[in-house]
């Protein structure tokens, strides 16, 4: 599985997680929490230059700005500057050792870089910790891991944890998609994407899984919907390229 299908949803949700953080910030420097709270909100529009300049202001401001460091190392990820990123999120930490936030950006982040170990060691204390108001997030993010050093089995555990956090977390959902039909498991394949559905909206990869658990299950008719829904929804998409090759859907 792809890397940059694996934070697909984090990546969006991680966006929001710092609107939060910025949005909470309190700082006896007025003008550097201005440029904080701007950064974060430009960085969830995507206006990725705005957000740059207002975030290295807040950081001008107070160069220990702990939510300055996470959002900016975010936005380095976006742009692929992947040094510039992780020394952004150590820097972080360094200067805020026990902040959730910042123990699963930096983890996922790890793991999706070749350290999984070192990401799961913080996605660990991250998912633990009983302070944590988004437990179901960076339990996600450790199923992830899991699923990058190659163990299902332990990620399907992670993505069940979430969901008995938040049933309706759509990361969560989607990846236990995945794992059903990969299982065999199809029609619980198929429950688990309506649940997702629930909640949010297709993307390539429901929907080539949606294709094939339908498939399996001898529904060719709604297989032949999902795969039309992902030829004109995502026609440029990978899966949609390889479902073009499927001829008997």
């Amino acid at each position: 599985m792809q890397l940059d299908k694996l934070n697909r949803f984090a990546q969006v949700l991680l966006v929001a997680a710092l609107v939060a953080c910025g949005s909470e910030n309190t700082k006896s420097d007025n003008s550097e929490d201005v440029h904080l709270q701007l950064g974060v909100r430009y960085l969830g529009m995507n206006k990725l230059e705005l957000a740059r300049e207002n975030l290295l202001l807040a950081l001008k401001s107070n160069s220990h700005n702990t939510q300055a460091h996470n959002a900016l190392a975010f936005l380095y990820e976006k742009l692929n500057q992947y040094d510039e990123a992780k020394a952004h999120y150590e820097t972080a930490l360094d200067l805020a050792s026990d902040d959730l936030g910042v123990q699963n950006n930096l983890g996922r982040f790890l793991c999706e870089h070749g350290e999984p170990e070192e990401g799961m060691d913080l996605l660990s204390q991250a998912s633990s910790s009983p302070l944590n108001d988004r437990q179901w997030l960076a339990l996600t993010n450790a199923g992830r891991c899991q699923l990058v050093m190659g163990h299902k089995q332990q990620a399907e555990t992670y993505f069940r944890q979430a969901l008995q956090l938040d049933n309706s977390y759509a990361p969560a959902l989607s990846e236990m998609q995945k794992i059903a039909y990969q299982n065999g498991d199809f029609w619980a394949s198929k429950g688990f994407l309506q649940r997702y559905l629930g909640v949010a909206a297709h993307t390539p990869e429901t929907l080539w899984f949606a294709v094939q658990a339908e498939r399996a299950l001898g529904n060719k008719e709604l297989a032949k919907e999902y795969k039309n829904l992902l030829l004109e929804k995502f026609p440029l998409s990978n899966e949609a390229k390889k479902i073009v090759g499927a001829r008997d859907i």
